[in-house]
């Protein structure tokens, strides 16, 4: 084969711009200090690099957004539960207190003050947010979870589910006597006033509107399985000054709509007893502030008078979990619902001491008011004589009201320890999903720290090796030019 000079120029300069080409590339690499400029340069490299940059991405956005956030969700929302249960164990304190017969007037007006607060404390710290989102609200989070003032332009259909077992068996006093009953001559104070046990639904809430319940819809368990029974019609509505208000016929049941009460005779009682869903609807559109909003509890329609042009709103009572995806197909709830933590019972139990002890007061005021009317020496013997009746009888009744108003502080007593157990499962359960977040959280930072390393061993230049090749290449280079500088001086003339 013959090798021309103009074979061998070009071979030389091909190799030339080779190890040139060779040199600059090693160059690039020293300089920027990753093995490839394009993607060209490297395919494998270049979509090796890509995917780690992704779950790199992936994870930077659990372990810098999601995962912080969630844990100062349920930092807050710790928080707020430690505080409730903190104010339950004072509340347990106070009914402990209240239960015993040695409390003077005046320890029970400030035991109702502080009792009175501390229900008020309890559903506040349920309306703590985070970043302007309530936490205890479920979905709808920038729905406060109580009242924050009083509200009267709400009209609500709300519609509780009981069972038999909700039942509770309370106490009244019957036959008492008022001072204005001295001028009727009629009344002679034979008759002692006396303790009546009676049998309640307490509802959620009191003060509801005068629409009577017309229907109660249960069922009960009829060889194994759930059936529908005929609706329960027999209700009255009565007023809390009725005197039978607590003393129903035996197969009816009395609808008080100051208290929320639904008071049951013995038929009545012995109908529902083994009932398992008891569905009551009652109207109500009157809401203190710092009463809890019935949407979060229960099924209810909702009519707002001044806007009426939203029409009516139906919320159903449902689970409302908010999950964070934490990591690669998994995610976590970091809420805890209301519903879960704080309920009506803890409230209504504090006004139904709050009432008795209102009893007591009343009474050993008009005990004092009769010591003082004694004192007159005007008198005759018979006014005397009917007056100290009266406060014979008087004194029959402020025994059995303080016995009913201990009694109800001893149910504060229960109420307030489920309470607290309550809560005590809930923080718990948060507790539990927080360790999980946790470990999800360690796990991802030696990941991240893997796939970093991954990275870097994929995209970073070895400097050291990198300046290796180069000298490498640079005596190479030399030395093509060196072997070009003799190829190319050789000419025709040399051989003439």
């Amino acid at each position: 084969m013959r090798i021309t000079n103009k074979m061998m120029t070009n071979n030389m300069m091909n190799n030339i711009t080779k190890n040139k080409y060779n040199m600059t590339k090693l160059e690039q690499q020293y300089s920027t200090g990753k093995k490839i400029q394009r993607p060209s340069d490297d395919p494998i490299i270049t979509v090796r690099a890509l995917k780690l940059r992704t779950n790199l991405s992936e994870m930077e956005q659990y372990t810098e957004k999601n995962i912080p956030d969630a844990k100062s969700w349920m930092d807050v929302t710790e928080g707020a539960l430690t505080t409730v249960n903190g104010i339950l164990k004072q509340i347990n304190t106070y009914c402990v207190q209240g239960s015993t017969d040695t409390l003077t007037a005046e320890d029970r007006s400030s035991i109702s003050q502080n009792l009175q607060e501390l229900k008020q404390q309890i559903y506040h710290e349920g309306n703590i947010n985070y970043a302007g989102r309530f936490v205890f609200t479920g979905f709808k989070t920038d729905s406060s979870l109580i009242f924050d003032t009083k509200t009267t332009n709400l009209q609500y259909k709300i519609t509780e589910s009981f069972s038999g077992t909700d039942i509770q068996v309370a106490s009244k006093v019957t036959g008492s006597y008022d001072l204005a009953d001295y001028e009727n001559t009629g009344i002679s104070f034979d008759a002692a006033p006396q303790m009546k046990d009676y049998y309640r639904l307490q509802l959620a809430y009191g003060n509801l509107e005068d629409t009577p319940i017309t229907s109660i819809s249960y069922t009960k368990t009829v060889a194994g399985k759930e059936v529908e029974q005929t609706p329960f019609t027999k209700i009255s509505s009565v007023s809390l000054l009725d005197d039978n208000a607590y003393l129903p016929n035996d197969d009816t049941i009395h609808f008080i709509k100051e208290t929320g009460e639904l008071i049951m005779g013995k038929d009545a009682y012995e109908e529902f007893r083994t009932a398992n869903n008891i569905k009551i609807s009652y109207d109500k559109s009157t809401f203190e502030q710092g009463e809890l909003k019935p949407e979060h509890y229960f099924d209810c329609e909702v009519y707002n008078t001044e806007k009426p042009e939203l029409g009516t709103i139906n919320y159903e009572k449902e689970k409302q979990e908010i999950q964070y995806e934490i990591n690669y197909n998994q995610k976590l709830t970091i809420n805890t619902e209301g519903k879960d933590a704080f309920s009506h019972q803890i409230g209504r139990n504090i006004e139904d001491i709050l009432a008795r002890v209102v009893e007591v007061r009343e009474t050993e005021d008009k005990i004092a008011e009769i010591k003082k009317r004694l004192q007159d020496t005007s008198l005759t013997e018979t006014q005397k004589g009917r007056y100290e009746k009266m406060l014979e009888q008087l004194d029959t009744e402020l025994v059995l009201r303080k016995e009913i108003m201990q009694t109800t502080f001893s149910e504060g007593i229960t109420v307030s320890n489920k309470e607290q157990d309550k809560v005590n499962v809930a923080v718990s359960d948060l507790g539990s999903r927080y360790v999980r977040l946790e470990l999800t959280e360690s796990r991802l930072s030696v990941q991240k720290t893997d796939f970093e390393d991954l990275l870097t061993s994929n995209e970073d230049a070895d400097l050291v090796d990198t300046v290796i090749k180069y000298n490498s290449a640079e005596t190479i280079y030399n030395a093509a030019l060196s072997a070009a500088s003799k190829v190319v001086k050789t000419t025709l003339l040399d051989f003439l």
